[in-house]
Formats: structure tokens, sequence, C-alpha cells
């Protein structure tokens, strides 16, 4: 389990510097139409545009590039749904080691596809619980696990991320960011509120993926039985410890949102922003026109589009 103290802003910059030749520092870019909208001026932070179509790729390359070699031929393992095994995958290639990958049997194609694609072996498992507890007889064989938010060599890497939208931005005021285990959220809380304590956070869910609203009104991690949102990159069966105490510190709240608001939020930013995401990424705009009379005419809100990989078909139901 990771302590809270493990995540600094120092590791932060020193993951920016430590993995700055494999990623894209993306752009951060004024919308008129939604600061019309909203009443406010805003912006989006462009990670549909990263490697491997997600931020994912910033902790995967963070986390790979500090494992001693000698792990290099046994190679690294994780469980994933989507955005994280195709960070994992590319980042294995490209760094010449071995990944296996862990995905539930409802995994989309393209996700599939995309990871075996980047050289990964893709083992389906009935459900993401059953991923998790087979990872240990991948770890008893050599491999090393990378945890897609439980880590803070991964959480540092996200964190990346909110260290570029504060130089982009000085006068940011608030921060939009979805929560699947919380490990974005948590690494770019840390970047943002270290240096400018006043910006306010507000998470983002879908009903149906919603392990952190329902943690946060228990009072403790609950376990969700199923993944029920369209938005499975926000798949997380659980937060953890950490991320829950990190939600709990610099969250203004967790908004849950709609599978049909969050669809009717992508439509908006692909036919007025020219941008197609996933479920997981408008869902902060759905989220943020609930949020609208938090905001006034002076607010700097950025709206974290952390990925874009939907498939095709996906997208023709949507529209259906």
């Amino acid at each position: 389990m990771v302590a809270a103290d493990e995540i600094t802003l120092t590791g932060i910059q020193a993951a920016r510097e430590r993995i700055r030749p494999y990623f894209r520092r993306t752009e951060l870019i004024a919308s008129h139409t939604l600061s019309q909208r909203l009443g406010a001026h805003v912006y989006l932070k462009l990670e549909v545009f990263q490697k491997t179509g997600s931020f994912k790729v910033r902790g995967a390359f963070n986390k790979l590039l500090t494992l001693p070699t000698g792990t290099r031929h046994n190679g690294v393992v994780a469980v994933s749904g989507g955005n994280h095994a195709q960070a994992v995958a590319y980042a294995a290639v490209k760094l010449g080691r071995r990944s296996v990958i862990l995905m539930p049997e409802s995994t989309p194609g393209n996700y599939v596809d995309a990871t075996r694609g980047y050289g990964a072996e893709v083992i389906l498992t009935r459900d993401v619980h059953e991923a998790f507890a087979r990872v240990a007889d991948y770890e008893s064989q050599g491999f090393v696990n990378v945890h897609p938010f439980d880590d803070p060599l991964v959480i540092a890497g996200a964190g990346t991320l909110g260290l570029e939208i504060l130089e982009d931005l000085p006068q940011v005021t608030d921060v939009v960011v979805s929560i699947g285990g919380g490990g974005l959220m948590t690494g770019v809380a840390t970047a943002l509120k270290s240096q400018k304590p006043q910006i306010r956070l507000w998470g983002v869910e879908t009903e149906g993926a919603d392990a952190m609203a329902q943690a946060l009104a228990a009072g403790h991690i609950v376990r969700l039985p199923a993944i029920t949102s369209a938005a499975r990159t926000l798949g997380a069966p659980a937060v953890t410890e950490l991320t829950l105490a990190m939600a709990r510190k610099h969250l203004e709240s967790v908004t849950v949102v709609s599978d049909a608001e969050a669809i009717a939020a992508l439509k908006i930013l692909l036919e007025r922003a020219k941008i197609l995401t996933e479920l997981a990424a408008s869902c902060t705009l759905a989220a943020a026109d609930r949020l609208r009379p938090n905001f006034a005419p002076d607010s700097h809100v950025v709206l974290i589009l952390c990925g874009g990989n939907l498939a095709v078909e996906d997208l023709c139901r949507y529209n259906a």
C-alpha cells in the first residue's frame, strides 16, 4: 500500500525529467464555446493526443524506467481494461521488456487489439477481480506488477500533467479531473496544491463506476461488485486508502454523472471543439455543467481530457 508521504512534488518533478524523452507534452487550449457555456474561462488539457491516446503512458514509463536491469527478462505484468494496458505495453516494447497484460473478457476489442499491437501478451479473464487475483502468479515468476494507480511511481508520472497545467496557466482556479482508482487525481492534486493551495479540484465519476463517491459516502473503501458504466476506463473495482485520503483532503466534491450525460458531453466536444474523447474524459464536461454555479466570470477552469481511445462501433452506438 502506498503511503501519502511517498507522493511529493519533488518526486513528480523527478518523474518529468526521467520520462521526458518518451512522452508528449500535450497542449492546453482555451475554448470559446465552453467558456460561454459555463460562464467562465474554460480550457481543455488534451491528453487525448498523448502517446497511446491517454495520460497513462506517463506513469508507465516512470515505473519501468526505475526497474533494476535484473528484471529485464522476466518482464512486467499489469491489469487493465484499456488505457493502462496500452501504456504498459508501449513502454515495455520501447524499453525492451516483456509485458503480460491481464484484461477482463468484457474489454472492447479495440483495446485488446491495440495492446497486442504494442507487443504485449494479453490474457483475458472472467472479470477484473480475477485479473487482479492472477497477478500474484506472475509475480512469483519474477514479473514486476505495474499497478494502474496504487504505485507511487505511476502516480508521480500522472502528476506531471499537473505541472504542465500550472506552467501553461498560472492563473488556473479550478481543475475538473476524472477518477477511476484515483491515481491521476492524486498526482495532479499533489502537483497543483503543493504550488498553489487555493486551486480547487473537482472529481468526476460515472454511475456504475463510482467507487470513490461510494467510499466517501461510506467512510471506508467500497468494492464494487461489477462495473456497469459504459465508461469502462473508469472501471476500478475499488479505490485505495491513499487515494481515498487524498480525495478527502484535496477535492471539493465528487460529481457522479450518468452515461447519458457523458455521451451528450462527448458529442458537444466532438461537434464544437472537434475533439473525440472517451466517456472517461467527456464526463468532465458533464460534471462542469452541474458545477457551473461554483464558477465566476473570472474563474479559469481546466477540464482534463484524460483519454481518447474510443472504439468507432461505440461511437456509432452512442449516436443510434
